[in-house]
């Protein structure tokens, strides 16, 4: 019998490893692989991967005179450095992400997303496979539309929780999106003290609404839902363009021959009656639309803080190599 992680690939999503654990991603056969700073904290910790946080210190010791210098180009080096071993393994794009910290500027994240693609380039690596992971703030969308434009730089917008940030990153041209799916999950319980079903889970409900809305209007950005609790909510996706995926449920679904039936299906979604809306240009409207979401805002606010301080307690572990 075919397992559920074949049929889920059967039914047209692509499959992406969603880990810093490089190690572990090839046994899944995913076309592509994203990271953030939590997955690459948690992977820096184990023993095998220390020769790559020796690379970024080494490599960061003669960049600058003063220490605080230094450990951000360790960072960005060791960002790459997960990134270059994932490609190897990997057929298609790797995902990195720019520091959270930068998330309400538009300028601070397209010079560190540039900075990113110059040491993917040094190390041979052309920006094709690279996506640049960044915020779906108000700065951090308008930031994918200058690196999109004029750079030719892919993004993958994350944090991604509310229908206005998935528009003005359709309108922005950004190559990939990430709308987030068991963090919704974990509102909606905290919130209402219920257990939902796959079928009526709020954060797979949101996912498809963006893929129908996308579908209908005609949008070439990719829909790649994330964050997920369960197989469950994977399954119930199944058809969407992408999933990215943790290697513990990669797990699960390889293991499992439950039947994975199509339930998203771009061809159906011409006929749904759905509004057309717009954000390109409409930061007021945005701001106030997504201000009206109130999980969208808690979510995207603490998941800001806990990249941020993770970047942090990166940068702690550098700096400790680097003295």
């Amino acid at each position: 019998m075919t397992s559920s992680l074949d049929q889920l690939k059967a039914t047209g999503t692509v499959v992406v490893s969603d880990s810093g654990d490089f190690a572990s991603i090839a046994k899944y056969k995913p076309q592509d692989a994203t990271t953030n700073p939590s997955l690459i904290l948690a992977a820096s910790k184990k023993p095998e991967y220390a020769k790559l946080i020796d690379v970024a210190a080494e490599y960061a010791k003669d960049k600058a005179s003063d220490i605080d210098t230094k450990v951000e180009v360790a960072l960005d080096r060791l960002l790459v450095e997960f990134g270059k071993e994932i490609l190897k393994i990997i057929p298609g794009k790797v995902s990195t992400e720019v520091d959270a910290s930068f998330s309400f500027s538009t300028k601070a994240s397209v010079d560190k997303a540039l900075r990113i693609i110059d040491l993917y380039k040094e190390q041979g690596i052309d920006k094709d496979r690279v996506l640049i992971k960044i915020a779906s703030t108000w700065e951090g969308i308008k930031a994918a539309e200058i690196l999109q434009r004029d750079h030719g730089i892919n993004c993958n917008l994350t944090l991604m929780f509310s229908p206005v940030q998935a528009i003005a990153a359709a309108e922005a041209n950004a190559y990939l999106i990430s709308p987030f799916v068991g963090r919704i999950l974990d509102w909606f319980k905290a919130s209402t003290k219920k257990e939902y079903s796959k079928e009526e889970d709020p954060g797979v409900a949101s996912v498809k609404a963006i893929f129908n809305y996308y579908k209908k209007y005609g949008y070439k950005t990719i829909v790649m839902g994330a964050s997920f609790r369960n197989t469950g909510e994977i399954t119930e996706l199944a058809g969407c363009d992408y999933l990215t995926i943790s290697p513990n449920l990669l797990e699960d679904l390889l293991n499992s021959t439950e039947p994975v039936p199509k339930k998203l299906d771009a061809s159906q979604a011409a006929s749904l009656d759905i509004e057309k809306k717009t954000y390109i240009n409409e930061e007021a409207t945005f701001r106030f639309d997504f201000n009206e979401d109130q999980m969208a805002v808690e979510k995207l606010r603490e998941g800001i803080s806990k990249f941020a301080a993770d970047a942090i307690t990166l940068k702690g572990i550098i700096k400790e190599k680097l003295a």
